[in-house]
This record gives C-alpha cells, structure tokens and sequence, in this order.
C-alpha cells in the first residue's frame, strides 16, 4: 500500500467506528486527509482495536517520521559535559527517552490538530499510547499530580520510550487599573483587559523542579542512558520562559548523574535562553 492508501485505509476505519461520523467526507488533498486522520486520532478514546489497523498504522506513522528526518544523539554537539541543546520536532529524535509535557488526565490532547507537545506525541506515537496510559491511570484510581512521572513505551516514535510528566500551571492575571486580578480555572478573562502570566510561586518552582528530577530518576531506574526534555509547562501551561529554563538546566545538573540530557526547544526565544545559561 501507499501512504495514501494507508491513509484512506486508517480514515474508514476510524469513521467506521463511530455512527456520528458515518457521513464524513473524505478530502481528495494529501494535507486534508491528513488533518483529518489527526483529528481522528485525538479525538478517539483509549479502547483496543485490530492487529490489521495497527499493523497499516504503524507502517505509515514510522514512514511519515522517516519523512521528516530523524535526527539521532549522536548526531548532536554537546553544549556542556552530558547536556545537548537542540532545535526541532522532538518526535524525530532518537534517544532513550523523551519526555512529555501531559496534563492530569494522562492520555493525551483530545483538541483535534492541537499545537501542544502532548497532542503531537501522541498522534506520532499511535493510537497505542493513549491506551497504554489509560490503563496507567485506571491502575492510579485518580489523577496525575504535578510533579510526578509515568513511563511508557514510545510505540512508533523513533526514541525507545515516553516520559510522561505534568508541569505546574501559572494561572492568569486580568490587569486593570486597580492591579491584577486572578482569572481562576473555568472563568474566562473580561475581554477588555489583557491577561498576563507572571504570577509564579515558589510551589510552582518547586514542582517544575520536581518533573526534571522525577523524570531523570524514573529514567534511571529503568535504564535509560538518555533523556530528552521539552520545555515543561511554557506552553499551555504559561510558566515564563526564562525561570523555566534556569530551573529545568540546574535540575538536571544536580540530578542527570550519568544520564545524557537533551533540551529540546521548539521556539526561537526558548533557544536564545538555553544557549546563554548553558554557555
């Protein structure tokens, strides 16, 4: 089969199995198919499904990886004894771990084509990866606190496996004239005032600081000679960019032992800040 077969393979599939999306239409363009077999993949809850769907699946997501160009540790200079900085899709890198920023329910993004890291991990990985965290989590009983970590095989990343870990919130702040006002989970801002994101505790210090080590541990419990780190809790999350990174760099310092460590940014600025604390 082609991609596209494969695609068009996996798209019926997964419409067929749902009675609500029976009369979707499938696009005739490469990047509309796409965007649809994404969608499909967030959205789907965590349940088993057929060898044969797995088997097409598997082949088209490692060749779309395979596309993109996987990018391997031994390919990158390290800015510092054991700690690399690199720029790029953290789903094409080949190294023992890489490490997802997830939210408490612990199974993925369920916005279809959302931006964040965890949807991206996800829909690359394969539908096996919700499952296998759901069945984490059924095992768990409640939610993921911050913090803490959880590993997973990678399925068809090209790295051996996920961490998963859950960063700390830095709720927003309406500014008006009479100072800052927090806008609390569930409300939405006025409208009229800009929101900002600078209201950083030392808890949520504490509990950045605790996802780094926690992942770093798990990993070496388990074996793993190297870790890859998105920047935790910067993007949805809006802790700001700069202590993020200071705690993330000093962390792994302190706790990377003989672990390898990779920070892997996406974002210009994040870049620019890695480069200047790591020399």
């Amino acid at each position: 089969m082609t991609q596209e077969e494969k695609r068009i393979f996996l798209i019926r599939r997964l419409i067929a199995e749902e009675p609500q999306y029976r009369g979707l239409r499938i696009p005739n363009g490469e990047e509309g198919q796409k965007r649809l077999l994404r969608s499909l993949f967030n959205v789907r809850p965590p349940r088993p499904i057929g060898e044969d769907f797995l088997t097409v699946q598997d082949g088209y997501l490692q060749a779309e990886t395979a596309a993109k160009g996987v990018t391997e540790l031994a390919d990158l200079t390290p800015a510092e004894p054991g700690i690399y900085l690199w720029q790029g899709d953290i789903t094409t890198l080949k190294c023992g771990a890489i490490v997802n920023a997830a939210n408490s329910g612990m199974t993925g993004c369920y916005v279809p084509c959302h931006g964040c890291i965890d949807n991206v991990i996800h829909t690359y990985a394969g539908v096996q990866l919700r499952l296998a965290c759901a069945r984490l989590m059924e095992e768990q009983g409640h939610e993921e606190p911050a913090g803490q970590a959880k590993l997973t095989p990678a399925y068809n990343l090209p790295c051996d496996y996920v961490l998963h870990t859950v960063g700390p919130i830095v709720f927003p702040y309406e500014q008006d004239a009479s100072g800052p006002l927090p806008v609390f989970p569930g409300k939405r801002g006025s409208g009229d005032a800009p929101l900002a994101f600078g209201g950083v505790t030392q808890n949520d210090r504490e509990l950045l600081a605790s996802c780094y080590r926690s992942c770093l541990e798990l990993a070496q419990r388990h074996g793993i000679r190297s870790v890859a780190f998105c920047c935790i809790s910067t993007g949805e999350f809006h802790f700001p960019n700069q202590p993020a990174a200071e705690i993330a760099v000093r962390t792994a310092r302190e706790y990377r032992g003989d672990t390898e460590v990779i920070f892997n940014v996406f974002k210009d600025i994040d870049y620019e800040i890695y480069r200047e604390i790591l020399g």
